[in-house]
């Protein structure tokens, strides 16, 4: 450790300026290469850097595997209206692929295809420009098709650390889901009265029909 870095504020500016115009997250390790100090100074002093800008419109943010400042979430609503035109939206196809892509990379075109039932040729180009996907090789097996994975920008944009951090989901798609139809259904017994109204005379099946069977949801496997 250099004492002198921590005591002085230098090696805390040192960071500050880095990691003012940095345009992606610095590791601890990759501060501590970049000011020549130790690894456990440079973690002092974002420590300092944290608690100093705590307040502030810049606050000190952990995320993709690193540091960066990054602006104040309770200054969301006028970044957003600077930053986030509504032409720069994701549309719903896009958020939908990069999902696909984010629980099952590394895919194939053709998997997220599979699994939307449309093309996703445009939506793909979108998402590689956007620097949400990367191509990451082609995969083993007939034609070579390209494999496609999230970048850091993805993890930044929805404020993720990791890949880890995604919400966990349950992607067994082969079980069947148990669901209760709010429609009525006719039970064995009741439709085996239903059958004996039909056959009895006029009077009786007018006092059936004021007076139905209590029914309910049943369950359906889809």
């Amino acid at each position: 450790m250099q004492p002198e870095l921590v005591d002085t504020g230098t090696l805390q500016r040192d960071c500050e300026a880095l990691l003012f115009v940095a345009s992606e997250s610095l590791s601890i390790k990759q501060l501590a290469k970049l000011t020549g100090a130790e690894e456990s100074a440079v973690s002092v002093a974002l420590q300092k850097i944290d608690q100093d800008f705590a307040h502030r419109g810049i606050v000190l943010r952990e995320i993709a595997g690193g540091y960066r400042f990054a602006s104040n979430p309770a200054a969301r609503e006028p970044v957003e209206a600077y930053l986030l035109p509504p032409k720069t939206n994701l549309s719903p196809a896009a958020l939908e692929t990069l999902a696909i892509v984010a629980y099952t990379q590394p895919c194939t075109k053709g998997e997220i295809e599979e699994i939307r039932g449309v093309s996703a040729d445009s939506v793909i180009a979108t998402l590689v420009d956007r620097r949400f996907l990367v191509e990451s090789g082609r995969k083993d097996t007939p034609g070579r098709p390209m494999l496609y994975k999230t970048t850091p920008e993805f993890l930044e944009a929805f404020g993720l650390n990791r890949l880890d951090d995604l919400p966990q989901v349950d992607l067994d798609a082969t079980a069947p889901l148990e669901l209760v139809l709010p429609i009525p259904t006719l039970t064995a017994s009741a439709r085996g009265r239903s059958a004996s109204n039909q056959a009895s005379d006029p009077s009786e099946r007018a006092e059936a029909t004021d007076t139905p069977e209590e029914t309910e949801p049943q369950p359906s496997a889809v």
